[in-house]
């Protein structure tokens, strides 16, 4: 019964949400402001699967400026978990083909997200470039998942350099985003499916590498989020932890 009450409860949210895009972006639509707002309204879904999200993000967050966020990838609980960290004048980076999910898809699309083909391959060098440019232009930081794709339990899966030709040719640094493990957390039939942290960490510096080093940039950052990935998953296991996991 609980299950059936969150999945209508789920649904009835996106498709209010949709028709409230519509209301809130006729006048600006694709406007990237728009991101952040509807990714909070988005975050707050957590409680409707029975999660406590810990968002972790430091007050100098304000002060990175134009910047390349990275996050892990794991699953559609994204949605509700990863989407609370996002920064004003921030948007994300996603396939085309999202713009054909029913109602998400045009909250999407008119929240000012960018939207890339990844079919085709052979445009990726224009595809940097226009996210590179769109970012100049407007002064916005983006936020891409370096995995490219759901790591469902696999852990933090290896990145592709997309993000860092992205953030080298912006001369813009990269700001890590860790969420702990979601894979199996989220039983629709259970009341509390315990806690995820979020936690945004300290920029890397881009000067510090030059355009050839984007493999030691990359390996950089897998380490980096890899070690904070296996602490929050330690920390949110932890006995004492009053919302412990579950699964």
């Amino acid at each position: 019964m609980l299950f059936i009450i969150r999945f209508i409860l789920i649904i009835l949210s996106v498709v209010l949400l949709s028709i409230y895009s519509l209301l809130y972006c006729a006048f600006s639509p694709r406007n990237p402001k728009n991101t952040h707002h509807f990714a909070i309204i988005f975050s707050k879904m957590a409680r409707i699967v029975g999660l406590k999200v810990t968002y972790r993000i430091p007050d100098s967050v304000k002060d990175n400026g134009s910047v390349v966020y990275i996050a892990n990838h794991q699953n559609n609980y994204d949605m509700v978990t990863t989407t609370g960290s996002v920064q004003p004048g921030t948007v994300t980076i996603g396939k085309k083909s999202l713009v054909w999910v029913p109602f998400f898809g045009i909250i999407y699309w008119l929240t000012g997200n960018i939207m890339i083909n990844r079919e085709d391959q052979s445009s990726a060098k224009e595809t940097i470039k226009d996210v590179v440019d769109q970012m100049k232009a407007k002064d916005l930081s983006v936020m891409i998942f370096p995995e490219g794709t759901r790591s469902r339990g696999r852990g933090l899966m290896p990145f592709k350099m997309g993000a860092f030709h992205t953030a080298l040719q912006a001369g813009v640094n990269v700001v890590p985003t860790v969420i702990s493990n979601t894979h199996e957390q989220v039983n629709l039939n259970r009341w509390d499916n315990g806690e995820v942290i979020v936690e945004i960490l300290d920029p890397i510096d881009i000067s510090q590498y030059k355009k050839r080093e984007i493999r030691r940039l990359m390996n950089d950052a897998h380490e980096i989020m890899l070690a904070k990935y296996i602490q929050l998953n330690e920390e949110v296991k932890r006995p004492d932890n009053n919302t412990n996991c579950c699964g």
